[in-house]
């Protein structure tokens, strides 16, 4: 198949990552670069996840580029509006934003061993070619929306947090949230101040940290701005506390149980309604799922009009959702706030590498790659948020510009000898994916089930260690770990037709 559209390095998705990525590349000499992005903006997840309440865990000032800080955001956590301003600022800044063809969903990939390059096919129909592939889709881009059975049986209104309704009002309504996870538990706040009754459905409690996330009075907000050194001091450390949360879950007999401990404290001052606290209280270790920051949830739960439910929801009935104990729990709206699906990476995307290899197969027993990012038998293909780099801890940033440089560095190599992609070695996936696989032994990720781990038990989410640990070992490329195919013999690819570089 022709591709209609060629450039040297193409890249898939326009959040955080494909941004870092185009900015990374094009501050180091290449020019010929394409974004698709299936949304008609930029900003990724935050673009699409426009829920009340919506806002970032991590401050601000460590989640956002190092190359891009600012001193001027309204809190310490900002809300969803503000970061999306930033990441498309950012992008416009940079020239990003020309690079972008948006409202376009790329369908298959595939290698093309005699001509060097990916070819890419969109559900527009378009095609496009490119020496190298960046695939930036990250993890928390498909919501993830269960089964119930008879479903379609249910005669009120639904949708998922990422797909939020804002034309429906929810004043006064009878509302149903399925779901207890990091979204719910920043909208449901927010519902209880507007519904007439709310009822939260969940399988099984989360661990809190406290976060009030009031806006900077004047004053902070001034030295903020004008004090030298002030930001970078609080984004270090941020940084280090975000480390002690990942030391709190690498061991959790000792520092994590004092983590713990703090975390008890917090939610045992919140939680003044004994029932209520029983149900809301985790039965897993502290670490092992998804901590979660929030001085609002738990004391929403306590109001007149909302009732936690956590018999198992068994379906749904015409007028509401129907729970183990056979209770009908009515309700107007049903809205989901189940997640996403996080072992899914970028499919339902068909990727084929050399020799017909197909990614799906590949990682049919779940996903890796090398440092998250290079999987063998897929030249000049690179993952960005992809397998076992997603943090606890810290700033997926962080992980996100250490991956930019990663792969700027690859396709400098490719450059200097001439040649017309890099391939992983497999022996040095499979040795280092063995080696990232141990590292989670006698830590809190294995002693539950949660999103970070497939059915089987591997856990295909995460990095193991530390965000310093990521940053150094993606800080070089070594060559002796890939083999460069083709040569400088290999065509040239055709001018792009549209210019969307220039000068950072």
């Amino acid at each position: 198949m022709s591709a209609s559209a060629q450039s040297e390095v193409l890249i898939v998705g326009a959040g955080f990552g494909g941004i870092a990525a185009a900015i990374e590349l094009q501050s180091h000499g290449f020019r010929d670069i394409r974004i698709l992005e299936k949304a008609p903006q930029a900003g990724g997840t935050w673009f699409h996840n426009s829920y009340p309440g919506a806002a970032c865990d991590v401050p601000s000032h460590l989640y956002s580029y190092s190359f891009a800080q600012r001193r001027d955001w309204t809190r310490l956590c900002s809300p969803q509006s503000e970061i999306l301003a930033y990441a498309q600022g950012v992008a416009r800044d940079h020239g990003v934003d020309r690079m972008i063809t948006h409202d376009t969903t790329v369908t298959a990939c595939t290698w093309d061993p005699d001509a060097l390059r990916w070819t890419v096919e969109t559900d527009t129909g378009a095609t496009y070619g490119a020496r190298a592939l960046v695939l930036a889709t990250g993890q928390l881009h498909q919501p993830a929306t269960p089964y119930l059975a008879d479903a379609e049986s249910f005669t009120g209104h639904s949708f998922h947090s990422a797909e939020w309704d804002h034309d429906y009002d929810l004043a006064g309504k009878r509302v149903a949230v399925i779901g207890t996870g990091a979204s719910a538990v920043q909208f449901v706040p927010e519902l209880q101040k507007v519904a007439g009754r709310l009822s939260v459905f969940q399988r099984s409690g989360n661990w809190f940290l406290p976060r009030e996330n009031r806006p900077y009075p004047a004053p902070v907000r001034a030295a903020i701005e004008r004090v030298p050194g002030l930001q970078a001091a609080r984004r270090r450390f941020l940084y280090e506390y975000g480390e002690l949360l990942t030391l709190a879950i690498r061991h959790p007999n000792t520092v994590g149980r004092l983590v713990y401990l703090r975390s008890a404290a917090h939610m045992k001052r919140q939680l003044t309604d004994p029932e209520v606290r029983r149900k809301a209280w985790p039965d897993y270790t502290f670490g092992c799922k998804r901590v979660l920051f929030s001085s609002a949830y738990l004391p929403a739960l306590q109001q007149p009009n909302v009732e936690l439910v956590t018999d198992r929801v068994t379906g749904l009935a015409p007028t509401g959702v129907v729970t183990a104990d056979g209770r009908i729990h009515e309700a107007d709206c049903i809205i989901y706030g189940t997640g996403f699906r996080t072992n899914d990476f970028m499919f339902p995307m068909k990727v084929t590498g050399a020799g017909g290899r197909d990614l799906a197969e590949d990682w049919g027993s779940g996903a890796h790659a090398h440092l998250g990012i290079s999987v063998p038998g897929y030249p000049s293909l690179f993952v960005m948020y992809g397998p076992n780099t997603n943090t606890s801890g810290g700033s997926i940033i962080i992980y996100l510009e250490a991956q930019a440089r990663f792969i700027r560095k690859a396709l400098q190599a490719v450059r200097e000898r001439g040649a017309g992609a890099i391939d992983v070695r497999e022996d040095v996936e499979q040795a280092s994916d063995r080696a990232l696989q141990t590292r989670f032994a006698g830590t809190a990720w294995t002693l539950c089930d949660s999103w970070y781990r497939t059915e089987e038990g591997r856990i295909v989410a995460n990095w193991p260690g530390y965000m310093r640990e990521y940053e150094a070992a993606t800080a070089e490329v070594d060559p002796d770990e890939f083999l460069f195919v083709g040569h400088a013999g290999s065509p040239p690819l055709p001018a792009d037709p549209l210019d969307v570089g220039g000068p950072v």
